[in-house]
């Protein structure tokens, strides 16, 4: 009996990473080479940057045993609002509080009020689900829909576009000396600080043990509503710099973008090993997983795979995922 745990506990901490290296095995033979061509795995590494932003905040929230579904929203509302910033400066009613700056100042504030628009809308999460005791499920399923309505609201429907030409090529750019796109360089920025905070702080201890046992948590002295509620915060805030980083490389705010970016983004959570009952799961396992999904959603097009079977092919493939997790935990 001990032998097969031991397998299945085995596959369940390296099998992603076989799977993803069988996968990249796989399209490089079936397309002739033309997978790993450095033009693909660049466009590769872009596709994969924004769900990877949006997973590692979801792996807190999921660590917690909670789930965050208006990820996509959120990033639609900020890319829409940080795009209005960028090119018209900031006004309230008639009053303009900051006039429109050179793209070199606008851009990096532009993130800033993503940021912040998207940790609100996760904080309003946060505290419908600590304070009124509403299902995560539920909660954000009502934020989700709020969010993405007030986007349709404050653009009337209608993309922010155009934008200025450097908005698209700092979207598209590589970063100078490293020869990396710079969506990919800031995905692997938050990859490395997410990693760092849930692994080795006090904060990312007490989101383990959250999720491990709540009642245990809360009886050795972790403020559990605050943690939940900061954990939201950062997941909101990730949504908003990806909702941000999407709309530079799109070079425009479109409020219907993101729709379903909720489901790829927990599919990387969970094919990296985060548990959906909470406690268990890093963030590095969450980039393995997105690599997955953005491997498998390129290679199927390459062959020229229908939408459709994409769809189908992705579906088992989580559903593996989540089998193996019940197994190794022994249900």
């Amino acid at each position: 009996m001990g032998k097969p745990n031991n397998v299945l506990r085995t596959l369940s901490q390296y099998g992603i990473v076989i799977f993803l290296a069988l996968l990249c095995a796989f399209f490089a033979w079936r397309t002739g080479g033309d997978f790993i061509k450095a033009g693909n795995i660049a466009n590769v590494s872009r596709q994969i940057a924004i769900n990877t932003i949006l997973a590692v905040g979801l792996t807190f929230v999921i660590i917690t045993a909670g789930i965050d579904l208006s990820v996509g929203s959120v990033l639609a509302l900020a890319g829409v609002i940080s795009m209005t910033f960028l090119r018209d400066g900031f006004s309230i009613g008639f009053v303009m509080l900051i006039p429109q700056l050179p793209m070199l100042f606008a851009i990096p504030l532009s993130a800033v009020v993503a940021g912040v628009i998207g940790s609100g809308c996760g904080a309003f999460s946060g505290l419908v689900v600590t304070r009124f005791r509403v299902a995560p499920f539920v909660a954000t399923l009502a934020v989700m829909t709020i969010a993405r309505g007030l986007a349709y609201v404050y653009t009337d429907g209608r993309p922010v576009s155009p934008l200025p030409p450097e908005v698209g090529d700092f979207g598209a750019s590589d970063v100078p000396f490293l020869h990396v796109p710079s969506l990919v360089l800031i995905a692997l920025l938050v990859v490395a600080v997410g990693h760092v905070i849930l692994s080795r702080t006090n904060f990312g201890r007490h989101v383990y043990a959250i999720g491990g046992n709540e009642e245990a948590a809360r009886l050795s002295g972790v403020n559990v509503n605050r943690v939940k509620l900061q954990v939201y915060a950062l997941c909101g805030m990730l949504s908003g710099l990806s909702g941000m980083l999407l709309a530079t490389r799109l070079a425009s705010g479109d409020p219907k973008s993101g729709i379903m970016f909720e489901l790829n983004a927990i599919a990387a959570v969970v094919l990296g090993g985060t548990s959906l009952m909470g406690g268990r799961g890093t963030v590095l396992g969450t980039l393995v997983g997105a690599l997955v999904i953005g491997v498998l959603d390129n290679g199927l097009i390459l062959l020229d795979v229908s939408a459709f079977y994409q769809m189908v092919a992705k579906g088992f493939v989580i559903l593996a995922a989540v089998i193996l997790d019940q197994l190794t935990r022994g249900k």
